[in-house]
């Protein structure tokens, strides 16, 4: 079976415990205007041109082709992804089992990897037969049947929670947040381990309001995940130039820690311990 892949990035710290190594599969269903991985979103490959690597060799010209890309000598250039087989997949990810450890293992993420659900299933279910712990990192905006695909194969799903009004997801991401909160009501109704992930985005949901009915509304639909808040960053921003897009929040400033703490005091006091 072939997965449509934009990176797999090893020794990952920050995609569930221990070390990892993270599979990111290409095409997303949201459009968040943080996104940090912009380059993800369609399941066409962009064009990429990372802009510090290039030296100027003029083998490219002012519209550039995946023909210059084959060209470039230094890689600024390139087709960002390509077509996996599941047993391709499956060999590169396992060069890394001696770094896993007992708590790391392998994630699945993206863009949203369970638009190609299959895949996933399959490469997870070879790493569980293998002993390799199994992650997938998402955004719950698919069926509910992608989750029924993975849900034997998976040890731990890294859920995301933006918001809980609908109609600021709505603004936020591009859709509601209706199924996102249909399927995580059904994947705690079926016990599968969950770790929540709420980023905080300042002029979206950086604010006590926010935070405190987003608190409220994990502890109602999911009490025994645990949730960690995710700070705004910019990391991402020059992507959006390599991939020819434009960053809309272009002079958004990270919370302060200070602010950090008071969400996560929020989240305290709900019962909801990070």
């Amino acid at each position: 079976m072939k997965a449509n892949i934009f990176d797999i990035q090893r020794f990952s710290v920050h995609d569930g415990p221990g070390i990892r190594t993270t599979v990111f599969f290409r095409g997303c269903p949201l459009r968040c205007a943080w996104c940090h991985n912009p380059e993800g979103l369609s399941a066409v490959p962009p064009l990429q041109w990372m802009r510090g690597d290039c030296i100027g060799c003029g083998l490219c010209g002012e519209r550039r082709t995946a023909d210059d890309a084959a060209r470039c000598p230094t890689g600024a250039l390139h087709v960002c992804g390509r077509m996996y087989e599941t047993d391709e997949l499956f060999d590169a990810v396992m060069r890394d089992r001696d770094f896993y450890g007992d708590e790391g293992g392998v994630t699945c993420s993206g863009g949203e990897c369970l638009l190609q659900a299959e895949a996933v299933a399959e490469l997870l279910g070879r790493l569980k037969n293998d002993g390799i712990r199994t992650a997938v990192d998402t955004s719950g905006c698919v069926p509910w049947s992608a989750f029924e695909a993975v849900l034997p194969v998976c040890d731990l799903f890294l859920y995301d929670l933006k918001c809980a009004d609908a109609e600021l997801h709505r603004r936020g991401t591009g859709v509601d947040n209706q199924r996102i909160l249909d399927n995580l009501r059904r994947l705690s109704g079926v016990r599968a381990d969950i770790a929540l992930r709420v980023p905080v985005i300042p002029g979206f949901n950086a604010d006590v309001d926010e935070m405190t009915a987003i608190a409220r509304l994990a502890r109602e639909i999911c009490p025994a995940s645990s949730v960690t808040l995710i700070p705004y960053h910019t990391l991402g921003v020059p992507k959006y130039e390599s991939v020819g897009m434009t960053y809309t929040m272009a002079g958004t400033k990270p919370p302060s820690e200070e602010e950090m703490e008071r969400y996560r005091e929020i989240f305290r006091t709900e019962g909801r311990l990070l």
